[in-house]
């Protein structure tokens, strides 16, 4: 298919693997946006349509089977196991939060210097347990940038307005991390236009007492 998949810490221990892993998936999108550019100019210049290339990134971490598996018909050296099926899971997710970059729980620990906001808890398909998922922004330096840190205080804040069903401070909260996001220069609107539709939908429809505040994703 159209997937590559890549892998950290065997067949030796790598340290901070998980931060490598999120570094080269931070340079991979800058090269993508560089790309981009470079055939959006060709396109013009050719006067032909220019339709950009867009990739989704999912990274988690965790126990995997590492090692020579296959048969004499198709013989690799891969990875397996269920936090290899969840990477996956992420990478399809992105598209549908509209960002770059999806995180699992573990990689987002591990890599807790960097820039992150919480996307939702949500069950990806093929799993009936619950996992908070992340997006990653940037890196260190836009960690320790003040505006950021005020975004993701009112980004946290705005998810739980919106899973303890107070609609209205979702929508207030909500409507200020997008101007933030925007003086930032991140493209996570489609993110902020989710949950404006989520707090249309649970003001019409109240979800009841015992909500969970966990999305059931139907794809992968």
């Amino acid at each position: 298919g159209d997937c590559i998949m890549a892998c950290w810490n065997a067949p030796l221990d790598v340290p901070g693997h998980e931060v490598l892993a999120c570094r080269g998936a931070l340079k991979m999108i800058r090269r993508m946006n560089e790309l981009n550019d470079q055939w959006k100019a060709e396109a013009e210049a050719e006067g032909r349509k220019y339709i950009p290339v867009r990739s989704g990134i999912g990274v988690n971490s965790g126990p995997c089977c590492v090692g020579n598996m296959g048969s004499d018909m198709r013989f690799d050296y891969s990875v397996l196991g269920d936090d290899v099926n969840l990477a996956s899971r992420l990478e399809g997710q992105s598209k549908s939060y509209g960002v770059d970059i999806v995180l699992g729980a573990k990689t987002r620990t591990a890599a807790s210097a960097f820039a992150v906001l919480e996307l939702d808890l949500i069950k990806v398909k093929g799993k009936t347990v619950p996992v908070h998922i992340y997006c990653l922004l940037g890196d260190e330096a836009l960690a320790e940038d003040p505006r950021f840190k005020a975004l993701a205080e009112k980004h946290a804040a705005m998810l739980a307005a919106y899973r303890g069903q107070r609609w209205d401070e979702t929508d207030r909260l909500r409507l200020e991390c997008e101007k933030e996001s925007e003086a930032l220069g991140l493209h996570i609107l489609k993110l902020y236009h989710l949950y404006e539709e989520r707090a249309a939908e649970g003001r019409a429809n109240p979800p009841g007492p015992d909500w969970d505040g966990v999305f059931t994703a139907t794809s992968k």
